[in-house]
C-alpha cells in the first residue's frame, strides 16, 4: 500500500498484491465419480460397436450385441448410483443424454449402413431426438423445466430391444420379421414421444400453464 501524501491529507487506495483465487468448482470431483464413470466409458464403447458391426468377421453379430448391451446397461446404472449415492452432477446431466443418442444414433446408422434398418425411419427416430433437444433448450431459456415421461422410457428400451434384434436379424431366420416389426415399434413410440413432448411444450411455454413430467 502506498504511503499518505502529507501535502494532501489525501491517502492513496490501497493495492492489494497477494489476492485470494476464487473459488473454483472441482471439476475433478464431477468425473471421477462412479455414475459419470459410467457414462464416459458407454461414450467410449461407441466407436467399438461401430467398428465391430461394420467389420466382417465370424460371430461380429454376438460381439457387437453384447458391447451394445454392455454400453446399454451402463445407462440404468449410472442413474441409479447418482441417486442411491446422491452423485448427480451438472457434467453428468450433461453427458448423459448426449451418451445416449451417441450409441443409439451409431447403432441404428451401422445397422443402416448393413442394410438391416430403413434409412428413412432412422432418420425420424435420430430426427425426433434433435427436435425434443432443441424444445428443451428453448423451454430452458424460458425458466421451464420439462423431464422425461413414461412414455420417453418406453421409447428408450423398445430402441435397445429392437437394436438387439436387428443386430441378430440374419440369426433369426425365419423370424426375421420380428426384429423388422421391432423397428416400426420404436418409430411409433418416437413420433407419439415426440407429439407429447410438444403439446406439453406449448402449455408450459407458450400459455404459461404448469408443466408436467413428460
Amino acid at each position: 500500500m502506498l504511503p499518505a501524501s502529507p501535502q494532501s491529507g489525501y491517502s492513496e487506495p490501497a493495492i492489494v498484491l497477494d489476492s485470494v483465487p476464487a473459488t473454483r468448482p472441482h471439476y475433478s470431483n464431477e468425473i471421477w465419480n462412479v455414475p459419470n464413470a459410467l457414462t464416459l466409458f458407454r461414450i467410449f464403447l461407441v466407436p467399438f460397436l461401430v467398428a465391430v458391426l461394420l467389420t466382417k468377421f465370424s460371430g461380429r453379430e454376438y460381439v457387437g450385441l453384447a458391447i451394445f448391451l454392455v454400453a446399454a446397461v451402463t445407462d440404468f446404472f449410472d442413474g441409479y448410483f447418482a441417486r442411491r449415492y446422491n452423485k448427480m452432477t451438472k457434467l453428468g446431466a450433461l453427458l448423459d443424454p448426449m451418451a445416449d443418442k451417441l450409441l443409439m444414433s451409431a447403432a441404428f446408422i451401422s445397422l443402416v449402413e448393413l442394410n438391416l434398418a430403413r434409412a428413412w425411419m432412422v432418420v425420424i427416430i435420430i430426427g425426433r431426438e434433435f427436435a425434443v433437444d432443441s424444445l428443451r433448450a428453448i423451454a430452458a431459456q424460458q425458466g421451464v423445466t420439462i423431464a422425461a415421461s413414461p412414455l420417453g422410457k418406453t421409447k428408450t428400451v423398445s430402441q435397445v430391444i429392437s437394436v438387439s434384434l436387428l443386430i441378430l436379424s440374419y440369426e433369426l431366420g425365419e423370424y426375421k420379421f420380428i426384429a423388422e416389426l421391432s423397428l416400426w415399434v420404436v418409430m411409433l413410440f418416437a413420433l407419439v414421444s415426440a407429439v407429447d413432448y410438444f403439446i406439453k411444450f406449448s402449455r408450459a411455454v407458450f400459455f404459461g400453464q404448469p408443466s408436467n413430467s413428460l
